[in-house]
């Protein structure tokens, strides 16, 4: 019995591996967000001098907001990664980010959704800046969306908050 037991633990424990495609997948994402950025930034060059100033800005902001989600894809990439698969051995590289390895699930959780309030109020400047375009319904059904971001991340810092001063694990 002790045999079946060990075997299915490991099992269970290399199937971790699993999880490797879904972070090769997220890299091919990046790499589409890659050529997103680079067709808007050609179209803002290209465009640059006929473009209103509003216009400009809107364009911008999405350059921001792409940049922001890949750096959002980067984040889960990395720490799901060490999370749930394997180490990443880079320990003395001088570009490693300080944050690596040191990142648990409740911190992962907060960067995500912070990277997710940074995107959604980037999305909302932008409604702003070209509020002419949208009606009133559009704008509150914006800005209550990015209130349930807000609320939600609160939330989610005010449980972890609640959750380290019991001693509880993260």
């Amino acid at each position: 019995m002790k045999a079946l037991e060990l075997f299915l633990e490991s099992v269970i424990f290399r199937s971790r591996w699993l999880l490797a495609p879904f972070f090769l997948g997220l890299i091919a994402a990046t790499v589409a967000l890659m050529l997103k950025f680079f067709k808007e930034l050609a179209h803002l060059l290209m465009d640059l001098f006929a473009m209103t100033g509003p216009d400009v800005i809107v364009s911008i902001l999405s350059l921001v907001d792409t940049t922001l989600i890949a750096v959002l894809l980067f984040i889960i990439i990395l720490s799901g990664y060490e999370s749930f698969v394997s180490k990443i051995d880079f320990q003395g590289h001088e570009d490693r980010p300080a944050w690596m390895g040191k990142v648990g699930f409740s911190e992962l959780k907060l960067k995500l959704i912070g990277a997710i309030v940074a995107i959604s109020g980037v999305e909302l400047l932008k409604v702003f800046i070209q509020m002419d375009r949208y009606d009133w319904v559009d704008i509150g059904w914006k800005i209550g969306i990015h209130m349930t971001f807000v609320i939600s991340g609160v939330l989610f810092a005010l449980t972890d908050f609640i959750n380290s001063r019991k001693g509880g694990d993260h």
